[in-house]
């Protein structure tokens, strides 16, 4: 069997380590290789903003000075509500967001704080700096393509 190429003209692709995804679902499965480019891009953000993903889509959910509670959260989000909660729980320890019981109901309303706030912001610039580095890896019109195809791919109905 012949080992799957890891460049693509003179430029390396940047795939997660091959005990991750095994080399003939990899060599069978454009959506392998885009599956694996999405999490090797997002281990590689968590480790440099210590972040989790849930973090992060907890925050951006949160933006704009919106207050929702747990279960809209984990709705949104399609993420089960224990894995919000437990989030949730540690971001308030942290004083990233903060709780506080509705008006009405039960429910307890979360908001970011102000130091929230700035740690989200923090990320954003962490990706914005990201997609400025992919930007300077590619043409204009690898760009372009990539757009295309990666919207192709998410439209493609199965």
């Amino acid at each position: 069997m012949a080992a799957t190429s890891r460049c693509h003209g003179n430029r390396p692709m940047i795939i997660v380590p091959k005990k991750d995804i095994p080399d003939d679902i990899l060599r069978d499965s454009v959506l392998a290789h885009v599956a694996a480019a999405y999490f090797s891009v997002g281990k590689r953000l968590e480790r440099k903003t210590r972040c989790s993903a849930t973090r992060g889509f907890i925050l951006s959910a949160l933006r704009g000075g919106v207050a929702l509670n747990q279960n809209q959260i984990a709705t949104l989000l399609g993420f089960d509500r224990t894995v919000v909660h437990r989030a949730i729980k540690s971001m308030v320890q942290e004083g990233l967001v903060s709780e506080r019981k509705a008006k009405s109901g039960r429910a307890i309303h979360v908001t970011l704080t102000p130091k929230g706030h700035k740690y989200r912001n923090r990320l954003i610039n962490v990706r914005i700096a990201a997609d400025d580095r992919l930007r300077r890896e590619l043409t204009p019109e690898e760009h372009t393509t990539l757009l295309r195809l990666l919207k192709l791919i998410a439209e493609l109905e199965f």
